[in-house]
C-alpha cells in the first residue's frame, strides 16, 4: 500500500508496529495475552483492510465488537417492517438495512414480491416522501447508535414543522455504553480494553468510557479511524499493562471532546427516552435503546400499526452473536465464506458494510 496522507505514514506505522511488539514481548511474562475489542464497525473495517492484525504480535489479541448497528439488530424488527410493507406502507431505509434477513425473508425479497421499498441516502429524504404521497403512509426505518440517531431524530421536529400526518419511525436505536457494560459483565467474553468508537465518541464524549476505567478496571482509548489513529490506541494500550495503568485516554481530539456534542445530546432528551433493547445474538440489554417519548407517539410506527419488534426467529446455524461478542472470529463460523457469502447473506454481519464478517471475507480469507 502507499502511504497519501499524514495518517498513512509508512516510516511511522513501522514505527508503532515494532514498538507495540517490543513492548508485548516485555509484557509476556507478566501478563496473559491481552484482549483488546473495537467496539465500532468502522474501526473493524479498517483494522482488516490495513492489515493490522498482521502486525501484532501474537500476545496482543483484536476482538471485533457489536459496533455495527445492522448487524446488532435483531430479526423480529425486520419482521415488523416486513409486516408493514406488505399493508401498502412506504418503507423508507438506509441501503444497508434492505438484505438483512429476518426470520425467513428480508426487505429485498418483498420488493422484488411488489413492496414498495425506498432507499434513503439521508433522513431528510424521508419528508420529501411523504410530503410527495400524502395519500400514503411512510415510515422510517429508525436504527442506528448515538452517531446516527442524531439526525435521525430530527425527523421528528421536521415532521412537526411541516405538518405532516403520515411520517412515522420503526425505531431500533441502540446506545454503546450499557453494551460495553454487559460485555464486560459477560463470563464468556474476554476483553481487556476497548478501543472506543470514533464517531459515536464525538457525540456522547469521551468521559461517557470513565466508569469502565475507573470502576471496571478496563482501559479505554479513543482513536480514529486511519492506520495511525489505530495503531497509536493499540500502542497506548499495551504500554498502559506494561506499566501497570489504567486510563481513559482521547486521542482523537480533533474531532471528540470530553463532553460530546450538546446539541445532539438535548434532542435526543427531547424527543426520546430509554428503553431496554434487544440485540441480534446477544439478547435483552435493559436500558440499552431508545424510544420515542409518549408525547410524540404519533411518530411512533410501532404504537401506529401495532407491530412488535421484538424476538423473530434467525437461522440456527448462523453464528453472528458469537462473533458480535467477540467470542469467535468469522472464519470460525461453518457458514463463513460457504454458506455465507456477500451475495448470499444468512446473517446481517455478512450484510453491512462495517460487518465483521464482510471485512474478513474481504480483506482476510
Amino acid at each position: 500500500m502507499k502511504y497519501i496522507d499524514g495518517y498513512r505514514q509508512g516510516d511511522a506505522g513501522k514505527f508503532l508496529g515494532k514498538r507495540i511488539v517490543e513492548n508485548a514481548a516485555l509484557l509476556a511474562d507478566k501478563h496473559e495475552p491481552i484482549y483488546i475489542m473495537e467496539v465500532c464497525g468502522s474501526h473493524t473495517m479498517a483494522i482488516s483492510r490495513f492489515g493490522i492484525r498482521d502486525l501484532l504480535p501474537p500476545n496482543v489479541k483484536l476482538l471485533s465488537g457489536p459496533g455495527c448497528p445492522v448487524c446488532v439488530t435483531d430479526a423480529g424488527y425486520i419482521d415488523a417492517a416486513l409486516s408493514l410493507a406488505r399493508k401498502d406502507v412506504i418503507i423508507a431505509t438506509f441501503g444497508d438495512m434492505v438484505r438483512v434477513p429476518g426470520s425467513k425473508k428480508s426487505l429485498a425479497d418483498v420488493r422484488s414480491e411488489g413492496a414498495d421499498v425506498r432507499i434513503c441516502y439521508s433522513p431528510a429524504q424521508a419528508i420529501t416522501l411523504a410530503q410527495e404521497n400524502p395519500e400514503r403512509e411512510v415510515v422510517f426505518m429508525a436504527i442506528g447508535f448515538e452517531t446516527t440517531m442524531a439526525p435521525v431524530t430530527t425527523l421528528i421536529p421536521s415532521a412537526e414543522a411541516c405538518g405532516l400526518t403520515n411520517l412515522s419511525l420503526l425505531t431500533a436505536f441502540k446506545l454503546v455504553p450499557p453494551a460495553l457494560n454487559a460485555l464486560i459483565a459477560d463470563a464468556e467474553v474476554k476483553v481487556d480494553a476497548f478501543i472506543c468508537p470514533a464517531h459515536v465518541s464525538a457525540i456522547i464524549g469521551a468521559e461517557a468510557y470513565r466508569p469502565y476505567v475507573e470502576e471496571r478496571g478496563v482501559p479505554c482509548v479513543v482513536c480514529g479511524f486511519e492506520p495511525l489513529d489505530i495503531l497509536y490506541g493499540i500502542d497506548n494500550i499495551v504500554s498502559q499493562f506494561l506499566n501497570g495503568e489504567c486510563a481513559l485516554v482521547n486521542q482523537y481530539s480533533r474531532v471528540v471532546t470530553d463532553a460530546g456534542n450538546a446539541t445532539a445530546q438535548k434532542l435526543f432528551e427531547t424527543f426520546l427516552t430509554p428503553v431496554d433493547a434487544g440485540w441480534r445474538g446477544i439478547g435483552v440489554i435493559p436500558m440499552s435503546g431508545m424510544g420515542i417519548r409518549e408525547q410524540y407517539e404519533k411518530y411512533d410506527a410501532a404504537k401506529r400499526f401495532g407491530v412488535s419488534t421484538d424476538g423473530g426467529s434467525p437461522d440456527p446455524g448462523c453464528m453472528c452473536g458469537d462473533v458480535l461478542k467477540g467470542k469467535i472470529i468469522p472464519s470460525d463460523c461453518p457458514m463463513f465464506g460457504d454458506a455465507c457469502t456477500p451475495q448470499n447473506p444468512v446473517g446481517p454481519c455478512m450484510v453491512s458494510s462495517e460487518g465483521s464478517c464482510a471485512a474478513y471475507f474481504k480483506y482476510e480469507r
